[in-house]
């Protein structure tokens, strides 16, 4: 009862562990190896890649990060981890499509990799983009545009735990104007970033504004989390709502 008590809070009814295979296709996780915080080796990769399947998935787009302060992943570093990664699956047999694109954090380096088209996109043209988590970066829309000008589709990564938007709706809906497409961490509906998260994840979802959603899985403990999210309203409330794009990828 602890457990439960920390994932769904009191007086929270849960429903029936949610189907995650009409979904085909996860949009973001950490499984090339040694490259960021996600898959520290191949053996992690493929323990985490048998588990996406065990949920039902037969596809993932994993989605290194990309920073200039951090990981600075070239479109060819990952492109070469994920050829990696795809003969491992292929060797031992694993039933699941490995692709890549990257989860780019949204700062200057950005702005010259999209100038120059040196960024991995998804599905058609999606570009998936994360945010600082402290504070807004005066530069968002102007990147977003570049973004939109070049023929890419702007995704945004977790909109729900930007908490200096919780308090601030409207600039979710400014985005969304924009024509900015957000994808959801399913954990957040069970509560793993804090109940402020959640509120603010289930009210996108009430207002319609998940296009895509995505485990951002770096390691076995966020498998078992995604296991426990899947009784959550709100995550049944998403898989029928019709809107998700992840069946088409």
């Amino acid at each position: 009862m602890g457990l439960f008590r920390r994932l769904f809070g009191p007086g929270r009814s849960a429903l029936p562990p949610a189907d995650l295979s009409v979904l085909r296709c996860d949009v973001h996780s950490h499984f090339i190896p040694g490259i960021d915080d996600g898959a520290p080796t191949l053996e992690a990769s493929m323990e985490l890649l048998r588990a996406m399947v065990d949920l039902g998935f037969e596809k993932v787009i994993t989605t290194p990060h990309s920073m200039a302060d951090g990981y600075r992943n070239t479109p060819e570093i990952i492109l070469g981890g994920l050829r990696k990664v795809q003969e491992e699956v292929a060797r031992l047999g694993i039933p699941i499509k490995v692709d890549a694109a990257a989860e780019y954090y949204l700062d200057h380096a950005l702005e010259q990799a999209i100038s120059e088209k040196r960024v991995l996109t998804f599905g058609d043209r999606l570009l998936l983009f994360e945010l600082p988590f402290i504070s807004e970066p005066v530069i968002l829309l102007n990147v977003i545009f570049e973004m939109q000008t070049q023929g890419y589709r702007p995704v945004l990564a977790h909109p729900e735990r930007y908490g200096f938007w919780h308090a601030e709706f409207s600039k979710y809906e400014r985005l969304k104007e924009r024509g900015v497409l957000f994808q959801l961490n399913t954990v957040a509906l069970s509560g793993a970033y804090g109940p402020a998260c959640r509120r603010t994840a289930e009210r996108l979802v009430d207002a319609g504004h998940y296009e895509l959603l995505g485990s951002d899985c770096h390691h076995m403990g966020h498998i078992e989390a995604i296991k426990a999210a899947r009784t959550e309203p709100y995550l049944h409330k998403l898989l029928d709502s019709g809107k998700l794009l992840n069946p088409s990828l």
